[in-house]
């Protein structure tokens, strides 16, 4: 018997996306799948789209919230509805290679029970599927060029982002154990990577098994939006980092990581979230005179982030054109 996986896609205002996405899940080639869709009170047409494919694959769970409840909650509603022994997070704009879930679980039948996560390489699209790059970058033979980090990752993780996380596929009984995505979050990735890679293994497969779809309104543009609360829900992983961290060297990564979050807070003009980190940071080690002169700066209220906005449209327009090029998305994001 092959065992159950569970593929949870949570949907807001994804109507042009989300029926390719669920059919990526229908036409896998394994066949032990469970689809649990969640419409997070979309207002376009989404909610009508996957009721149309719910009509035609009635075996589809179909969870519709009047109003919309966040990611991390909304992803842990179909948690726990979920059979399955592994789990996907699958976002409604993104597409999955016809054997990415047959691929994944091959190879985590063949892991020990330590590892909770197996990750891939990724291919990024843009809204009309054309494809823009790689995560990593490929050798001739579709092979990524650079060595991935697998197995222990937990200082790698700490220090960067580097995993593409719809390429990842989990081990339920660990998302369990963690009490699912932590739904004080605003988002889920950073959290569950630093919680799980503590205690668990990372397996990477060298194979492109995500289609990630790049567009204008993606996270990662928001974390730099004046009020967004992607830097607060930073700001408590880093606190769960600090709680978990075992030597002086996670201790050291972790304090250059939250140098990072402070130069996020000046762009997004928020002098509070700043204070925070620098607070946190001075449990580590000395701020230094030019972390302390950036959050002056940032309590100044300077109106950088107008300058930014600009910067970062060119910047994605470079990005693009790079990627297009070969260069890998995970270096561009260092």
């Amino acid at each position: 018997m092959n065992p159950i996986v569970t593929v949870i896609c949570t949907c807001y205002n994804h109507e042009l996306f989300v029926r390719e996405s669920l059919l990526s899940v229908i036409q896998q080639t394994y066949s032990a799948i469970q689809l649990i869709v969640i419409d997070n009170a979309s207002t376009d047409e989404s909610r009508r789209v996957i009721q149309r494919l719910v009509d035609e694959y009635p075996e589809i769970v179909f969870i519709r919230n009047t109003h919309n409840i966040g990611l991390c909650r909304a992803f842990n509603q179909g948690l726990g509805d979920a059979t399955g022994k592994y789990i996907i997070d699958l976002a409604a704009d993104d597409v999955m290679p016809a054997n990415r879930i047959e691929m994944q679980v091959k190879a985590f039948e063949s892991l020990p029970k330590d590892y909770a996560v197996v990750f891939s390489n990724a291919a990024y699209i843009d809204s009309s599927g054309a494809k823009l790059g790689y995560h990593y970058a490929l050798r001739a033979n579709g092979h990524a060029k650079g060595q991935v980090p697998t197995g222990d990752i937990y200082k790698e993780i700490l220090r960067r982002y580097f995993i593409c996380t719809p390429s990842i596929m989990m081990r339920k009984s660990v998302l369990m154990k963690l009490g699912g995505y932590d739904e004080n979050l605003s988002y889920e990735d950073f959290d569950f990577f630093i919680r799980s890679a503590h205690d668990y293994k990372y397996h990477y497969i060298d194979e492109v098994l995500m289609y990630k779809r790049v567009l204008d309104d993606s996270l990662a543009t928001q974390f730099y939006r004046i009020g967004n609360p992607m830097l607060r829900s930073s700001w408590e992983v880093c606190n769960k980092a600090y709680d978990l961290s075992r030597s002086q060297e996670e201790y050291d990564i972790l304090a250059n990581r939250i140098r990072e979050f402070i130069k996020k807070c000046f762009v997004a003009e928020d002098p509070e979230q700043a204070l925070a980190f620098r607070k946190l940071l001075n449990y580590i080690e000395d701020p230094g005179w030019k972390t302390d002169l950036l959050v002056f700066l940032c309590r100044l209220h300077l109106p950088v982030n107008w300058l930014y906005q600009r910067y970062a449209k060119w910047r994605n327009h470079r990005n693009l054109a790079l990627m297009q090029q070969g260069v890998p998305f995970v270096q561009l994001e260092r």
